[in-house]
């Protein structure tokens, strides 16, 4: 399986402290934010990884990681998203990089107390469509502000609702996904949203109508830390206190 960290975008939830950096490189406790991510990745087993970035701070990313030995990487790899253009496109760069193997793409700005590996296992005994990661949210607002399961009475993801006025389930979809390779073929014949965008809850909803979506329901600490000053506070408060992608 390889590995998509998406650190692109260009933080507008984060200003005035993005006008001077990425966000995915703003510190979290005592190092760069994406370096949690590539932590995710390699504690969970996936050594080969492509970062997706853009804007004009993307050469830093370089000379930070490096060639990603440090981090524990073996292959480490770069694309550039030209222009803001949604979750899916910014996957769909890496298209070369994946070919025919299984994909993990997070989103770097995501912070979990626990290791993603138990997802990683499960998904290789899965061997094919998507595999998501849920997490229960308790207030009913902020549920409004992500993408929300509405699960049937055997507990299968019958469609995902972005930013949902009524949010028809207490999960979210957090900011992991792992797709086979077909997804980029999936990729190739979205729509583009009202935004103009590529959306990733569309990738999604395409397999949860073939009927290949499965999902994980992760306990612990799970933070985006780029959705807002308030969430990115909180984040780092927590690893601070108590540490990120622990095995235990």
């Amino acid at each position: 399986m390889k590995g998509v960290l998406l650190a692109g975008g260009t933080g507008s939830r984060l200003h005035p402290l993005t006008r001077i950096t990425n966000k995915h490189l703003l510190p979290i406790f005592d190092r760069p934010m994406i370096s949690y991510a590539v932590e995710a990745l390699v504690g969970a087993g996936i050594t080969e990884i492509m970062v997706v970035t853009g804007g004009t701070h993307a050469g830093e990313f370089l000379r930070y990681l490096s060639n990603g030995h440090e981090h524990g990487v073996e292959r480490l790899a770069y694309s550039y998203q030209e222009r803001p253009g949604g979750i899916a496109e910014a996957l769909g760069l890496a298209e070369i990089f994946v070919g025919d193997d299984a994909v993990l793409v997070m989103l770097a700005d995501n912070v979990f107390g626990r290791s993603i590996r138990p997802t990683v296992e499960a998904f290789g005994e899965q061997k094919h469509g998507a595999r998501v990661v849920l997490t229960e949210v308790a207030e009913e607002e902020h549920l409004r502000h992500l993408g929300v399961p509405e699960l049937g009475p055997d507990g299968t993801v019958v469609r995902i609702v972005e930013k949902p006025h009524d949010p028809p389930s207490r999960y979210c979809v957090t900011g992991v996904y792992c797709y086979d390779p077909s997804v980029f073929s999936v990729i190739a014949n979205l729509v583009p949203s009202g935004r103009n965008e590529l959306e990733i809850t569309d990738v999604n909803n395409y397999y949860v109508a073939e009927g290949e979506m499965s999902y994980d329901l992760y306990e612990g600490f799970w933070g985006d830390a780029g959705e807002s000053i308030e969430a990115y506070y909180a984040v780092n408060d927590h690893v601070r206190r108590n540490g990120a992608n622990r095995r235990d």
